[in-house]
């Protein structure tokens, strides 16, 4: 047996909000100046963060708040708790798993309570305004992208619910505060303490009812149970909101497995404080420690299960092909791959395979038997055996452009240029697409040399 990357752990007893997890990340190490440091590159104000020790049930933890500047208060005690969409399209996002900070059986005033708490109507920000701070930021490639993917998710599931697009989705500015913070806090810690793999464990969801602008929902809220599609879930007793859709949003964004802890080298546990008292302690436990495995242990490599599933498919019409693929990997697929082959009688087909994380597999077996001609499916895991990697920006004639590098054992194997960001160039500048490739790869060149 020998130590690999770090895992981190997220034990969610209690559930999870995006308070809860930066209070942990920061009880387990992380250094909140260099947490502040880093998220003063978005170049956004108006805020400030705090973190100060408490005790839940016995239970020394952190708790993490976002302060508004101009008055002082929490910005989570302005509004509710319960990461609710409270208009269509318009979506506030709170902390703590906690009902309302104010200890009232009530959980959400909408947007009359809104105004009423901080005097006016604040400015929107919709989903393009926020990727745009956060492409235009100095913050790091990796936590941009973690960041842009977290909020795009976040955005889609409240489109879903309002029958909208994530375009239209608009984030009050308060609400908007709490995300970023949140989302853009949690992607940098993740940075900050250099984590190679999140494991989630099986979530709680609360139970009864809050109310909000339309009325009254039911708990889990709309938003949180659409993000939580494919993750591993359970009812518990508790009476409230347990997981936010901020939480869910970052958790299931970033999770590379939802199930029990993997057998692990302990290094440090940390402990995250929510608002609300439960029967059991209100905090989210994340745990650090080093991988332990037999296998990529000589090249010092990543080691998952993935799931295939495959089916071979003669009698449906190929344009739907393409149709199927966007599905499939909105849906979490890894890869989708068509091969030809020949079945009996002598027809010609095509065997379409589809790469998945377990937390996946089922839904992503839906699209096959929804949106193929398919009666059937055979479904095999595998080991996976992945090179880190990470995203760097390198600066090119065409501006910014993301390339993508493969490492093993510290050392730059395999490096490639990310289409989308090329071909959005390319239709820029009207330049030929290998051109605008050919220029991220001298821009990398150029940035490894005068490193």
């Amino acid at each position: 047996m020998v130590n690999t990357r770090k895992v981190l752990f997220f034990d969610c007893f209690a559930g999870a909000s995006g308070d809860m997890i930066l209070g942990a990340l920061i009880d387990l190490g992380l250094d909140i100046e260099a947490l502040q440091a880093e998220l003063a590159k978005l170049l956004f104000k108006g805020y400030r963060i705090q973190a100060r020790k408490v005790t839940k049930s016995g239970f020394s933890a952190t708790k993490f708040d976002v302060i508004d500047e101009t008055n002082g208060q929490l910005f989570d005690h302005a509004h509710a708790h319960h990461d609710n969409t409270c208009d269509q399209g318009h979506s506030h996002h709170g902390h703590s798993n906690d009902q309302h900070a104010h200890g009232h059986d009530h959980h959400h005033h909408g947007e009359e309570h809104h105004r009423h708490a901080h005097g006016s109507c604040h400015e929107q920000r919709n989903l393009n305004d926020i990727v745009s701070m956060i492409e235009k930021s100095q913050l790091a490639g990796s936590v941009k992208e973690k960041s842009i993917r977290i909020f795009r998710r976040l955005a889609a599931a409240e489109a879903k619910i309002h029958g909208t697009v994530p375009e239209k989705i608009h984030f009050h500015e308060v609400g908007a505060v709490d995300a970023i913070v949140d989302i853009v806090g949690a992607a940098i810690a993740l940075h900050l303490l250099q984590i190679d793999k999140i494991v989630v464990s099986p979530l709680p969801l609360g139970h009864g009812f809050v109310k909000c602008q339309h009325g009254t929902i039911p708990v889990p809220a709309p938003a949180a149970m659409e993000l939580l599609t494919g993750m591993h879930t359970f009812g518990s007793e508790h009476n409230g909101e347990t997981v936010t859709p901020t939480g869910a949003a970052i958790l299931s964004t970033l999770a590379e497995t939802c199930g029990p802890m993997p057998t692990l080298n302990v290094i440090k546990v940390g402990y995250g404080a929510g608002t609300r008292e439960f029967t059991v302690p209100n905090l989210l436990r994340v745990i650090l420690g080093h991988e332990i495995t037999d296998n990529a242990s000589v090249l010092n490599c990543d080691n998952e299960t993935v799931m295939e599933l495959e089916a071979n498919i003669d009698d449906m019409n190929p344009e739907f092909f393409d149709y199927v693929f966007e599905e499939l990997f909105s849906k979490g697929a890894l890869d989708v791959f068509l091969i030809p082959i020949q079945m009996k009688k002598n027809r010609p087909a095509n065997m379409i395979k589809v790469l998945c994380r377990e937390p996946n597999c089922t839904e992503l077996a839906g699209v096959l038997f929804r949106e193929t001609s398919t009666i059937g499916l055979r479904i095999s895991t595998y080991q996976r055996l992945c090179l880190h990697r990470e995203i760097v920006t390198v600066e090119t004639e065409y501006g910014e452009i993301r390339v993508k590098q493969a490492i093993l054992d510290g050392t730059v194997v395999n490096h490639a240029p990310e289409y989308e960001d090329c071909k959005k160039k390319a239709k820029e500048f009207n330049v030929p697409l290998k051109q605008v490739y050919n220029a991220a790869i001298k821009g990398l060149r150029i940035r490894d040399k005068s490193r």
